[in-house]
């Protein structure tokens, strides 16, 4: 406790804030060399009770030269992120909370149209990375320019490409759609918990039906997940309660090997530090590193007349399902599967969502089966027509 207003005051002067000014928040940056990367640190102070407090967040430069192909694994996802990315025009919507990868995202998306010839501008608060051959502009709200403002000015400028970092209010959102309708294609981002609430948020603000049917391309909802150590992992089987909890049967995952974390209790590292038995990998954390969890909803002619008769976000995504999209709770369950995360982890990120009721309906309305000779049947369906056994019993 001694030391922590020194390092206070330490991180604050790398971060060219006021150390007498320990009353109001503050915010800074700190850029340095990391084994020959640069890596900033975004600084922000807090006065509170007991003295100030400091969050530091990492900005790792090498994350924005990581292309689609490097975040989304699912071969199917990534495949229609980039059609969607490669339209000339069009808005496309980045959805999830702070701390979620919708940044690195967005710069990865950039990256794929970044050539000679394509003329890329983005509006940001603030800009988190500097990315080569690309027009940034950083927010200054006292100064009256925000992100419409920015947005306008930038339709005079002959753009191919627009980013905006955040669409917070009507007038942003109305811009944006208005450029993505006039050749121009459109990303930016929104907080909703999963890819179907999107649409609910931009009528929420005062868009309209049609003009939210005619513009969007998809919306891409993701959230992160920490990856499983590789080298203390330890292998189990799930109960069958655990199992259905996620939806899941353990007909339908035989030969699949789950994994828990090896996490260790802070007396548990010491005892292995002295014994010479922790794991050099994750030094004890259980995991190592983060993957995406990706859920991406392509506007179909069937979703584009759902939005436009106001349709319930409940409905919207059951026809998504139907049309093939993987929600968040099936991308994560892969990533289990192929050992990368864990059950608790899918628990921790997918589950704490409102929509999780909605996401599991949809996975069960999509994923019936005749009981008799185990074809798949449509939701309207009342007997199976290959063995025509009814699908409900007496």
């Amino acid at each position: 406790k001694k030391i922590i207003p020194a390092v206070t005051a330490r991180f604050k002067i790398i971060a060219n804030l006021d150390i007498a000014e320990r009353r109001l928040p503050q915010d800074g940056r700190i850029r340095r060399l990391f084994e020959g990367r640069k890596v900033d640190f975004r600084v922000n102070t807090l006065p509170s009770r007991y003295g100030e407090k400091v969050v530091l967040r990492i900005l790792d430069n090498s994350a924005t030269q990581l292309g689609l192909d490097k975040l989304i694994t699912d071969p199917e996802t990534l495949h229609i992120v980039q059609e969607m990315v490669s339209r000339p025009f069009g808005l496309i919507l980045v959805t999830g909370p702070t701390g979620s990868g919708k940044t690195t995202s967005l710069y990865s998306a950039l990256a794929e149209r970044n050539e000679p010839g394509i003329n890329i501008s983005t509006v940001e608060d603030p800009i988190e990375y500097s990315l080569p051959g690309i027009t940034q502009v950083q927010v200054i709200r006292e100064k009256g320019l925000d992100f419409a403002t920015a947005l306008r000015a930038f339709l005079r400028q002959d753009p191919d490409v627009l980013l905006v970092g955040e669409t917070r209010d009507k007038e942003t959102a109305k811009t944006a759609i208005e450029a993505a309708l006039t050749g121009h294609l459109v990303l930016t981002t929104l907080h909703t918990n999963d890819a179907p609430g999107a649409i609910a948020r931009l009528g929420e603000m005062g868009i309209e039906p049609f003009m939210i049917s005619s513009s969007l391309i998809g919306v891409l909802a993701q959230r992160l997940v920490r990856r499983v150590c590789p080298d203390c992992r330890i292998p189990y089987t799930p109960t069958v309660e655990e199992l259905a909890r996620y939806g899941l049967s353990a007909s339908q995952e035989v030969g699949i090997t789950f994994y828990k974390a090896n996490t260790l209790t802070a007396e548990q590292i010491e005892a292995a530090k002295t014994q010479g038995h922790l794991c050099p990998t994750c030094n004890g954390v259980g995991y190592k590193g983060r993957c995406g969890v990706y859920e991406v909803m392509r506007i179909s002619e069937n979703l584009q007349t759902l939005i436009n008769e106001e349709a319930p976000t409940e409905r919207i995504k059951e026809v998504a399902v139907e049309e093939g999209m993987k929600t968040l709770l099936a991308y994560s369950l892969d990533l289990v599967r192929q050992g990368s995360t864990t059950l608790e982890e899918v628990e921790r990120v997918t589950f704490t969502d409102t929509g999780l009721e909605a996401e599991l309906k949809a996975k069960r309305k999509t994923s019936l089966t005749c009981r008799t000779c185990n074809a798949g049947l449509r939701p309207e369906w009342l007997d199976c027509p290959y063995c025509m056994t009814p699908r409900f019993q007496d």
